[in-house]
């Protein structure tokens, strides 16, 4: 790996990046993750983004790494929050999108690194019963909103945790009852393409089949429901994306390199 800081470029007083490295991680617990030593493994990329960290504190080896660090936690402690950690520090940083329940669950954390904006996203899982599919549908929206207006300014890139696949590629299993494989999901998501937006896997590996996520309890069921979607003035900097075999969570982080 190229050392963290080779890419950036100072332009007068402020901070720019050519070259763009950047993983998203639905960690399952910061503290827990960092335990297993498996944080370590990813502390050298330019932007970090981390979700469901379910904690205020943020551990010690992570004060030290020299990222500057942004994060949201929920108010209900031990749940949701995300974490973003970057290697300049950004011009800006916004927390939530102006969703009131979202906002309180800590879902949602921006950095503006100059020429890029950063979304960092923990969706929320529409649940077994899909008691708060109404909701994930209202979040979608908020954030398509709040999407539009920050790549009217610039280029934008969202990652995190999305809890729903595109389709049935995205799955070992089908049924539309299923948290993240209901048709409200996936109609949105494939709604965030037709508006121009790119999945960022998909556009690099059109024909593979690969899981970012999958069950501790049904060793059958995987998905891949861990995305990043790029505004579509990126679709030509893409330059690389990959699901990275990192143990300790239920999820596997997700690598993305751009050409900014």
């Amino acid at each position: 790996m190229t050392n963290r800081h080779r890419s950036n470029k100072a332009l007068g007083n402020d901070m720019f990046l050519e070259s763009l490295e950047l993983v998203t991680w639905n960690v399952n617990g910061l503290r827990a993750i960092n335990r297993k030593g498996a944080l370590d493994e990813i502390l050298k990329y330019d932007v970090i983004m981390l979700q469901e960290i379910r904690t205020e504190v943020v551990p010690l080896n992570v004060l030290m790494s020299g990222y500057t660090i942004a994060a949201f936690p929920a108010k209900k402690k031990g749940y949701s929050g995300v974490m973003t950690l970057t290697n300049v520090k950004p011009q800006n940083v916004i927390k939530g999108i102006g969703l009131a329940e979202a906002d309180e669950e800590g879902r949602v954390i921006t950095v503006d690194l100059g020429n890029l904006y950063v979304v960092n996203a923990y969706f929320p899982r529409a649940e077994d019963n899909l008691e708060r599919l109404h909701f994930k549908v209202e979040f979608n929206r908020a954030v398509e909103g709040f999407l539009s207006k920050l790549a009217s300014e610039k280029p934008t890139v969202i990652c995190g945790d999305f809890n729903a696949v595109f389709d049935r590629r995205d799955s070992s299993v089908w049924d539309e009852t299923w948290p993240g494989l209901t048709p409200q999901e996936r109609e949105w998501l494939n709604h965030m393409l037709q508006l121009g937006w790119v999945d960022a896997f998909r556009a690099l590996h059109p024909n593979d089949v690969v899981y970012t996520w999958r069950s501790y309890l049904r060793k059958n069921v995987a998905m891949r429901i861990d995305h990043c979607l790029a505004s579509p003035d990126l679709k030509g900097e893409i330059v690389r994306a990959e699901v990275l075999r990192v143990e300790g969570s239920d999820h596997y982080p997700l690598y993305l390199k751009l050409e900014v």
